[in-house]
């Protein structure tokens, strides 16, 4: 009896881990997220353009504004935004994107010069 107690308690356990997804972006259509601080699951997003066509869009307005504060002599490179429920993960590299905060990340545009392109469609030398 008390096997079957442990083993029941430890898939109570996992199911309720796996059930941990962490902060979950905003789903608003048409609306570009930059996430300024996560205070342990609860983060706080603020609008940085609304009426966006499409996640390059986004991705761009949050770049322009990554390099704005760059400019201003601030020092933090990489910046987090969130477009219709998927993260943007922004950074000297390109930016990344995410179903999930702690998810995998994929590559969607890749620094070429001082343009964002996708992945694969740069000019090759």
């Amino acid at each position: 009896m008390t096997r079957s107690a442990l083993a029941f308690a430890t898939f109570a356990c996992l199911a309720l881990a796996a059930c941990h997804r962490g902060p979950q972006p905003p789903g608003d259509t048409g609306v570009c997220y930059h996430m300024a601080k996560l205070v342990g699951d609860t983060p706080t997003y603020n609008v940085v353009a609304r009426g966006v066509p499409d996640m390059e869009h986004c991705a761009a307005d949050l770049e322009g504004m990554r390099i704005r504060f760059l400019g201003l002599g601030g020092n933090v490179t990489d910046i987090v935004g969130a477009y219709q429920g998927s993260f943007l993960f922004l950074g000297s590299e390109g930016v990344f994107t995410a179903d999930s905060f702690q998810g995998p990340r994929y590559p969607f545009l890749v620094h070429v010069g001082d343009q964002l392109v996708p992945p694969g469609s740069a000019p090759t030398q």
